[in-house]
Protein backbone atom coordinates (compact mmCIF):
# COMPACT_ATOMS: atom_id res chain seq x y z
CA UNK A 1 0.00 0.00 0.00
CA UNK A 2 1.59 3.29 -0.94
CA UNK A 3 1.72 6.36 1.35
CA UNK A 4 -1.05 7.96 -0.28
CA UNK A 5 -3.28 5.00 0.08
CA UNK A 6 -2.50 4.85 3.66
CA UNK A 7 -3.28 8.58 4.11
CA UNK A 8 -6.47 8.01 2.14
CA UNK A 9 -7.33 5.39 4.67
CA UNK A 10 -6.55 7.27 7.99
CA UNK A 11 -8.93 10.41 6.26
CA UNK A 12 -12.26 8.65 5.35
CA UNK A 13 -11.81 7.09 9.10
CA UNK A 14 -11.16 10.58 10.52
CA UNK A 15 -14.34 11.55 8.63
CA UNK A 16 -16.67 8.78 9.37
CA UNK A 17 -15.53 9.03 13.21
CA UNK A 18 -16.43 12.77 13.42
CA UNK A 19 -19.45 12.48 11.64
CA UNK A 20 -20.71 9.36 13.86
CA UNK A 21 -19.84 11.37 17.15
CA UNK A 22 -21.38 14.75 15.95
CA UNK A 23 -18.07 16.83 15.19
CA UNK A 24 -17.99 16.80 11.29
CA UNK A 25 -20.31 19.44 10.69
CA UNK A 26 -20.68 21.21 14.22
CA UNK A 27 -17.95 23.99 14.31
CA UNK A 28 -15.57 22.94 16.60
CA UNK A 29 -12.10 24.01 16.48
CA UNK A 30 -9.05 22.31 16.07
CA UNK A 31 -5.96 23.25 16.92
CA UNK A 32 -2.24 21.92 16.03
CA UNK A 33 0.30 23.89 17.83
CA UNK A 34 4.08 23.16 18.25
CA UNK A 35 5.02 22.21 21.67
CA UNK A 36 8.26 22.85 23.75
CA UNK A 37 9.95 19.46 24.81
CA UNK A 38 8.87 20.60 28.50
CA UNK A 39 5.54 20.85 27.92
CA UNK A 40 5.68 17.24 25.90
CA UNK A 41 8.04 15.33 28.26
CA UNK A 42 7.98 17.10 31.68
CA UNK A 43 11.61 16.97 33.12
CA UNK A 44 13.14 13.68 31.91
CA UNK A 45 16.40 12.04 33.24
CA UNK A 46 17.90 11.91 30.42
CA UNK A 47 18.76 14.74 28.15
CA UNK A 48 19.46 13.10 24.81
CA UNK A 49 16.10 12.27 23.64
CA UNK A 50 15.59 13.60 19.69
CA UNK A 51 12.49 16.02 20.75
CA UNK A 52 14.88 17.36 23.55
CA UNK A 53 17.58 18.04 21.13
CA UNK A 54 16.47 18.00 17.82
CA UNK A 55 14.78 20.53 15.12
CA UNK A 56 11.72 18.11 15.56
CA UNK A 57 8.55 18.91 17.78
CA UNK A 58 5.23 17.57 19.06
CA UNK A 59 2.04 19.07 16.97
CA UNK A 60 -1.20 19.14 19.49
CA UNK A 61 -4.65 18.55 18.26
CA UNK A 62 -7.44 19.42 20.53
CA UNK A 63 -10.70 18.59 20.27
CA UNK A 64 -13.24 19.36 22.99
CA UNK A 65 -10.44 18.41 25.54
CA UNK A 66 -9.48 15.31 24.07
CA UNK A 67 -5.69 15.87 22.37
CA UNK A 68 -3.66 13.72 20.08
CA UNK A 69 0.08 14.15 19.10
CA UNK A 70 2.20 14.16 16.33
CA UNK A 71 6.15 14.19 16.13
CA UNK A 72 7.53 16.00 13.08
CA UNK A 73 10.00 18.17 11.22
CA UNK A 74 8.14 20.40 9.95
CA UNK A 75 5.64 22.28 12.38
CA UNK A 76 3.36 25.21 13.02
CA UNK A 77 0.32 26.43 14.35
CA UNK A 78 -2.90 25.81 12.45
CA UNK A 79 -6.73 26.57 13.25
CA UNK A 80 -9.84 25.08 11.29
CA UNK A 81 -12.61 22.69 11.52
CA UNK A 82 -12.29 18.76 11.50
CA UNK A 83 -14.12 18.86 8.20
CA UNK A 84 -11.05 21.10 6.65
CA UNK A 85 -8.55 18.60 7.59
CA UNK A 86 -10.43 15.63 5.91
CA UNK A 87 -10.43 17.80 2.62
CA UNK A 88 -7.01 19.17 2.69
CA UNK A 89 -4.63 16.99 0.76
CA UNK A 90 -1.19 16.12 3.02
CA UNK A 91 1.39 16.97 0.75
CA UNK A 92 3.85 17.94 3.43
CA UNK A 93 5.11 16.83 6.89
CA UNK A 94 3.19 20.20 8.40
CA UNK A 95 0.09 18.76 6.69
CA UNK A 96 0.09 15.39 7.42
CA UNK A 97 1.39 16.51 11.35
CA UNK A 98 -1.64 18.17 11.44
CA UNK A 99 -4.27 15.01 10.14
CA UNK A 100 -2.20 12.58 12.24
CA UNK A 101 -2.73 14.77 15.46
CA UNK A 102 -6.23 15.40 14.42
CA UNK A 103 -7.03 11.88 14.26
CA UNK A 104 -5.25 11.06 17.14
CA UNK A 105 -7.49 13.58 19.53
CA UNK A 106 -10.29 12.58 17.43
CA UNK A 107 -10.24 8.66 18.18
CA UNK A 108 -9.55 10.15 21.70
CA UNK A 109 -12.35 11.71 22.03
CA UNK A 110 -14.99 8.85 20.46
CA UNK A 111 -13.00 6.22 22.81
CA UNK A 112 -11.51 4.51 19.72
CA UNK A 113 -8.10 4.92 21.13
CA UNK A 114 -6.19 5.54 24.29
CA UNK A 115 -2.27 6.74 24.64
CA UNK A 116 -2.34 9.64 22.07
CA UNK A 117 -0.34 11.96 24.27
CA UNK A 118 3.88 11.43 25.31
CA UNK A 119 4.42 10.23 28.56
CA UNK A 120 6.31 12.50 30.64
CA UNK A 121 9.17 12.95 33.39
CA UNK A 122 10.48 9.30 34.07
CA UNK A 123 7.78 7.72 31.12
CA UNK A 124 10.60 7.28 28.92
CA UNK A 125 13.30 5.34 31.03
CA UNK A 126 10.49 3.08 32.18
CA UNK A 127 8.62 2.87 28.73
CA UNK A 128 12.45 0.64 28.08
CA UNK A 129 12.31 -0.44 30.94
CA UNK A 130 9.05 -3.18 29.59
CA UNK A 131 10.73 -3.51 26.52
CA UNK A 132 12.61 -6.79 27.22
CA UNK A 133 9.47 -8.33 29.05
CA UNK A 134 7.35 -7.30 25.61
CA UNK A 135 9.69 -9.10 23.48
CA UNK A 136 9.80 -12.16 25.23
CA UNK A 137 6.04 -12.28 26.33
CA UNK A 138 5.65 -11.82 22.22
CA UNK A 139 8.38 -14.38 21.05
CA UNK A 140 10.40 -11.67 19.51
CA UNK A 141 14.02 -12.68 18.37
CA UNK A 142 16.87 -10.52 17.06
CA UNK A 143 18.85 -9.78 15.51
CA UNK A 144 16.50 -6.56 15.87
CA UNK A 145 16.89 -3.13 13.80
CA UNK A 146 15.71 -0.24 15.29
CA UNK A 147 14.17 2.65 12.91
CA UNK A 148 14.39 5.81 14.36
CA UNK A 149 16.97 6.51 17.15
CA UNK A 150 15.77 6.20 20.86
CA UNK A 151 18.06 6.49 23.35
CA UNK A 152 16.18 3.99 25.65
CA UNK A 153 15.48 1.84 23.51
CA UNK A 154 18.40 1.72 21.70
CA UNK A 155 20.12 0.81 24.69
CA UNK A 156 17.64 -2.10 26.35
CA UNK A 157 17.79 -4.01 22.32
CA UNK A 158 21.15 -4.28 22.20
CA UNK A 159 21.66 -5.56 25.74
CA UNK A 160 19.04 -8.59 24.30
CA UNK A 161 21.50 -8.72 21.40
CA UNK A 162 22.43 -7.64 17.33
CA UNK A 163 20.79 -4.42 16.61
CA UNK A 164 20.55 -2.58 13.91
CA UNK A 165 20.50 1.26 14.25
CA UNK A 166 18.72 3.41 11.39
CA UNK A 167 18.42 7.30 11.22
CA UNK A 168 17.65 10.12 9.50
CA UNK A 169 19.20 12.72 11.32
CA UNK A 170 22.69 13.74 10.14
CA UNK A 171 24.15 14.23 13.53
CA UNK A 172 23.88 10.56 14.45
CA UNK A 173 24.43 8.83 11.27
CA UNK A 174 28.07 7.72 11.86
CA UNK A 175 28.20 8.28 15.57
CA UNK A 176 28.18 5.27 18.24
CA UNK A 177 24.60 4.70 20.12
CA UNK A 178 24.37 2.06 22.46
CA UNK A 179 27.69 0.34 21.60
CA UNK A 180 25.95 0.83 17.59
CA UNK A 181 27.37 2.89 14.69
CA UNK A 182 23.91 4.48 13.39
CA UNK A 183 23.05 4.10 9.72
CA UNK A 184 22.08 6.22 7.14
CA UNK A 185 18.52 5.95 5.75
CA UNK A 186 20.04 4.51 2.27
CA UNK A 187 20.94 1.56 5.04
CA UNK A 188 17.54 0.33 5.29
CA UNK A 189 17.37 -2.41 3.09
CA UNK A 190 20.56 -4.21 3.89
CA UNK A 191 18.97 -3.58 7.69
CA UNK A 192 15.69 -4.86 7.51
CA UNK A 193 16.73 -7.77 5.17
CA UNK A 194 18.93 -9.39 7.83
CA UNK A 195 16.26 -9.01 10.81
CA UNK A 196 14.31 -10.87 13.22
CA UNK A 197 12.15 -8.19 14.61
CA UNK A 198 12.16 -4.31 13.35
CA UNK A 199 11.12 -1.40 15.87
CA UNK A 200 10.05 1.53 13.61
CA UNK A 201 8.96 5.20 14.56
CA UNK A 202 5.49 5.90 14.32
CA UNK A 203 6.80 9.07 12.88
CA UNK A 204 7.14 7.19 9.70
CA UNK A 205 3.53 8.05 8.99
CA UNK A 206 4.35 11.76 9.04
CA UNK A 207 7.46 11.73 6.78
CA UNK A 208 6.00 9.86 4.36
CA UNK A 209 8.52 6.61 4.40
CA UNK A 210 5.71 4.25 6.44
CA UNK A 211 5.01 2.24 2.89
CA UNK A 212 8.58 0.80 3.37
CA UNK A 213 7.93 -1.12 6.86
CA UNK A 214 4.76 -2.52 6.11
CA UNK A 215 4.24 -6.07 5.10
CA UNK A 216 7.61 -6.95 6.25
CA UNK A 217 8.45 -10.72 6.46
CA UNK A 218 9.51 -10.32 9.84
CA UNK A 219 7.84 -9.08 13.28
CA UNK A 220 7.51 -5.42 12.66
CA UNK A 221 6.57 -3.15 15.52
CA UNK A 222 5.73 0.81 15.72
CA UNK A 223 6.24 2.96 19.14
CA UNK A 224 5.66 5.80 20.16
CA UNK A 225 2.47 8.17 20.12
CA UNK A 226 2.40 9.45 16.83
CA UNK A 227 1.13 6.13 15.33
CA UNK A 228 -1.93 5.40 17.58
CA UNK A 229 -4.82 6.29 15.95
CA UNK A 230 -3.28 4.99 12.28
CA UNK A 231 -2.12 1.46 13.90
CA UNK A 232 -5.51 1.23 14.98
CA UNK A 233 -7.03 1.77 11.87
CA UNK A 234 -4.20 0.35 10.03
CA UNK A 235 -4.34 -3.46 12.11
CA UNK A 236 -0.66 -2.50 13.10
CA UNK A 237 1.35 -3.33 16.19
CA UNK A 238 2.37 -0.29 18.65
CA UNK A 239 4.50 -0.62 21.47
CA UNK A 240 3.45 2.79 23.92
CA UNK A 241 2.86 1.48 27.35
CA UNK A 242 3.44 4.94 29.12
CA UNK A 243 1.67 7.22 26.88
CA UNK A 244 -0.99 9.24 28.30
Amino acid sequence: MKCEEILGELRKHLGLTAERNGLLDESVLVTARALIPDEVMGNPEHDDYPLVIGRERMMQGDVRGACGQAFTDMYGCWEGTIGEVCRTEPRNNYRRAILVATLNAVMRFAGEVEGTTHCKDDGPAACAGELADFVNEEGYAGPFVLIGYQPRFAEALASMGELRIVDMDERNIGQRRAGVRVQGPDSTEAALKGAGCAFVTGSTIVNGTIERFLGLARPTVFYGVTIAGAARVLGLTRFCPRSL
